[in-house]
C-alpha cells in the first residue's frame, strides 16, 4: 500500500512531508505545556511569586497557540496532500480502464470498477489525511510522553508497561479479522452497485413489465447482504472500545493510588503527580490513535489490494510491439477470416460461440450476416475491430492480421454502430463529432442527411446544437439509432459495421439509409446484422450463422432457393407481413 501512496502523490510530496513535521511540532508544543504547569503547582504558588504564575500562565498560553498552530497547518497539508493523491489514482484507474478490451470490462464488472474508483478511493484518501496525522502524531506522543513520565517518577511509568501490552494485543486481533472482513463489506458495496445500475439501465423495462416489486426484492437481498457484512465489521470493531476504557481507567486509578499515597507520604508532589497523570493520559490516547487509525488501515488494505487489481491488469488486446503506421497496408477495406474460432472466458461456458469460421469480403462489397437468436452474429464483428481477440486462427484487414495492427490505427479504419446505442450527454453536434473530430459542417449536415437524421434534428429548436440527456432519453429509440449511424458515417470509414442498427426505423428510411451507402461510401465495406430479409435482400452476399458456424452463403435468390434455415426466416416475415 505504501508504493500506491508514493507513486501517486506525484507533485504532493511537500505537503506530505509538511504535514508530519507540523504534527511532530505540535505534539511537542502540547508535551512542555503538563511541565510548565508542574512549575506553576510546585514553584510559583507555594512560594507566592504572582509574578512568575502570569509569566508561565502566558507561555502556556503561547504554547497552546503554537500547537493550534502547528495542528491546523498540518491539517491543512494533510487534506491537500490526500486530496490530490485521489485525483491522481482515480485518473490513473480511469486511464487503465480505457486500456481494457470489452473482456476485461467482463472480467471485473462495470459496477465494481465503479466502486473501486469512488468507495475504495475515498477509503485510501481518508487514510492517507489520517496516516499523515496520526501515524506520525501517536507514535511521538507515547514514546515521548512515556520517557517524560520515567523521568518523573518511573515506579508510575511502570503502570503504563503493563496496561500498553494488553491493548496493543486488543488491537492485533480486531487488525486481524478486520482485514478480511473488509474485504467482504466492499465486495457486498459490488453488489449493492451492480444491482442499483442495472435497475437504473432498466428502469423502462422494469416499469414496462410492473416488476418494481421484483426488483425491489432483489435490491433489498443485496441491500441485507451488505448490511449484514457492516455490522459483523461493526460488532468486531466496537469490541476494542471496551477493552480501551477499561485500560485507560485502570492505568488511571494505578497511578492515582500509587501517587496519592507517594505526594501524601511527602516523596513525591502534587505537581508531579499532576503531571505524570497527563501524560499517562496522552499516552493511552496515543494508543487509541494508533488503533483508530490501524483499523482504518485494515479496510485501506482490502481496498489497495482491490485497486491494485486493476492497475496491475495487462489488458487482454494490446498494441503489438514495433509496428508503425508507416509499416501499414493502405485502408481498403477487405476482411477475411480464417478458420476462425472464439469463446467468452469470463463468465462463459467455455464452449467455443464461433467455430472455424471462414469467408472474405473484397474492399466495397456489401455483405450481410444472419441467424437465429445467440447464434454468434455480434460476436463476430466484434472480432472485427478487436474488441476481443480471436482463440482460433485469424481476423485479416486490408491482408494484415488485426493482432499486429496499433489499435487506434485499426479503428480509426472501422466505422461501428453497436447493438445497443450510445449516446452521451451533450450536443447532437458534439454526439455526431466524435465520429470525426475535424469534420466541417458540411460533412457533418451530410452524414446526418445520409442517416436520414437531418429532417428531425432541424425540427427541434436549436438544431444541432440540441442538448442530449445522459443515454439520450429525450429522443425515440429510431431517432437514436440514426443519429449513431450518422456519427459512424462522419467517419468515412473503409469498414462499416452496422450491428442490428435499423431495428427501429422503417422499412422506407432504412432503405434510403442503404441507398446513401451505394451513393456517398461506395469505396466502404459494409458489412451488416439484420433480423429483416428486406434489410438484406440487397445485400452482395449473405452470411448464414447457425449453432457457431456458417451453414449457407450466397445471394438472396441463391439462398432462397437452396437453403433451408433462410426460407424459414423469409416465409415466417412473409406471414407475418400477410397477417
Amino acid at each position: 500500500m505504501l508504493s500506491l501512496f508514493l507513486t501517486h502523490l506525484k507533485g504532493l510530496k511537500k505537503d506530505a512531508v509538511k504535514s508530519p513535521v507540523l504534527i511532530l511540532l505540535e505534539v511537542a508544543f502540547e508535551l512542555m505545556l503538563p511541565l510548565v504547569m508542574t512549575a506553576i503547582v510546585d514553584e510559583a504558588i507555594p512560594a507566592g511569586d504572582t509574578f512568575r504564575i502570569f509569566r508561565l500562565g502566558a507561555l502556556m498560553l503561547v504554547l497552546s497557540a503554537a500547537a493550534m498552530t502547528c495542528g491546523v497547518l498540518s491539517a491543512k497539508y494533510a487534506t491537500f496532500a490526500s486530496q490530490g493523491f485521489a485525483a491522481n489514482l482515480r485518473q490513473a484507474l480511469f486511464d487503465k480502464v480505457q486500456e481494457f478490451s470489452f473482456a476485461d470490462i467482463d472480467r471485473f464488472s462495470s459496477a465494481s470498477l465503479i466502486t473501486r474508483m469512488t468507495n475504495d478511493v475515498n477509503a485510501l484518501t481518508m487514510m492517507l489525511n489520517m496516516g499523515l496525522r496520526m501515524l506520525f502524531r501517536a507514535p511521538a506522543q507515547l514514546i515521548f510522553a512515556l520517557v517524560i513520565s520515567f523521568t518523573i517518577n518511573a515506579r508510575l511509568a511502570c503502570v503504563l508497561l503493563v496496561i500498553i501490552p494488553v491493548m496493543a494485543l486488543a488491537i492485533a486481533l480486531v487488525m486481524r479479522l478486520g482485514t478480511r472482513l473488509f474485504a467482504v463489506l466492499q465486495s457486498r458495496i459490488d453488489a449493492v452497485n451492480g444491482t442499483l445500475q442495472e435497475n437504473l439501465i432498466g428502469i423502462r423495462v422494469v416499469k414496462a413489465f410492473v416488476r418494481e416489486e421484483h426488483e425491489q426484492e432483489k435490491f433489498a437481498a443485496a441491500n441485507d447482504s451488505l448490511t449484514r457484512a457492516g455490522m459483523n465489521v461493526g460488532m468486531h470493531i466496537i469490541t476494542i472500545m471496551p477493552i480501551m476504557t477499561i485500560a485507560m481507567n485502570a492505568a488511571t486509578l494505578g497511578v492515582l493510588f500509587l501517587g496519592g499515597r507517594m505526594v501524601m507520604e511527602g516523596t513525591f508532589l502534587l505537581g508531579d503527580l499532576q503531571a505524570v497523570l497527563n501524560y499517562v493520559a496522552q499516552v493511552l490516547m496515543s494508543v487509541m490513535m494508533v488503533a483508530m487509525t490501524l483499523l482504518n488501515l485494515a479496510r485501506s488494505q482490502a481496498c489497495a489490494k482491490r485497486i491494485r487489481e486493476v492497475l496491475s491488469a495487462q489488458p487482454t488486446v494490446r498494441d503489438p510491439e514495433g509496428c508503425v503506421p508507416s509499416c501499414l497496408p493502405a485502408p481498403r477495406g477487405k476482411v477475411e477470416f480464417k478458420d476462425v474460432s472464439f469463446r467468452y472466458v469470463t463468465g462463459g461456458s467455455g464452449d467455443d460461440v464461433l467455430k472455424n469460421i471462414s469467408f472474405t469480403v473484397e474492399p466495397g462489397r456489401f455483405v450481410a450476416i444472419v441467424g437465429g437468436t445467440g447464434t454468434g452474429k455480434s460476436s463476430l464483428v466484434n472480432l472485427i475491430p478487436r474488441f476481443y481477440d480471436v482463440t482460433g486462427g485469424a481476423v485479416l484487414v486490408d491482408g494484415m492480421d488485426v493482432r499486429d495492427y496499433p489499435l487506434e490505427q485499426l479503428r480509426s479504419r472501422i466505422g461501428m454502430v453497436l447493438q445497443t446505442n450510445v449516446l452521451f450527454s451533450g450536443t447532437i453536434r458534439e454526439n455526431l463529432m466524435w465520429g470525426r473530430e475535424d469534420a466541417t459542417e458540411q460533412e457533418m449536415i451530410q452524414a446526418a442527411k445520409d442517416a436520414q437524421a437531418y429532417d428531425f434534428i432541424m425540427s427541434f429548436p436549436d438544431g444541432f446544437d440540441t442538448v442530449l440527456t445522459q443515454g439520450g432519453t429525450n429522443v425515440s429509440g429510431g431517432q437514436k439509432q440514426r443519429l449513431c449511424i450518422a456519427r459512424a458515417m462522419l467517419r468515412k470509414p473503409a469498414i462499416l459495421i452496422l450491428d442490428d442498427s435499423t431495428s427501429a426505423v422503417d422499412s422506407a428510411t432504412e432503405a434510403a439509409i442503404r441507398a446513401s451507402f451505394a451513393k456517398n461510401l461506395k469505396d466502404t465495406t459494409v458489412i451488416i446484422i439484420a433480423q429483416r430479409i428486406s434489410s438484406v435482400r440487397d445485400a452482395d452476399e449473405i452470411l448464414i450463422l447457425d449453432d457457431d458456424h456458417i451453414v449457407g452463403r450466397g445471394t438472396h435468390e441463391q439462398l432462397l432457393a437452396d437453403n433451408a434455415i433462410y426460407q424459414e426466416i423469409y416465409q415466417s416475415q412473409q406471414e407475418g407481413v400477410g397477417a
